[in-house]
């Protein structure tokens, strides 16, 4: 038997770490895009920090989110659509 051989409780183990560092690589990914449009939104929306928002900076905040959240969801489907269509 070759050394490199697994049986099916380490296959198991093996594929059950796979699935934890796929799901802790999607939160550091998403960690990184919350990271990233708080310094995008930050900077194009806020002035000068104060003790609480004004509604101007409150309302281009929330519209600079939900921009960047479109952008990226419409980018990453359009990236899903030419991956489905290169497999066919």
């Amino acid at each position: 038997m070759d050394s490199f051989d697994l049986n099916s409780s380490e296959k198991a183990e093996a594929s059950e770490l796979q699935r934890m560092i796929a799901v802790e690589q999607q939160k550091a990914q998403f960690q990184a895009q919350v990271h990233n449009f708080t310094d995008v939104c930050w900077d194009k929306c806020v002035d000068s920090p104060g003790s609480k928002l004004d509604s101007r900076t409150e309302t281009c905040l929330v519209n600079c989110v939900e921009r960047f959240i479109d952008t990226t969801l419409t980018i990453t489907n359009r990236f899903t659509q030419m991956v489905q269509k290169g497999a066919h």
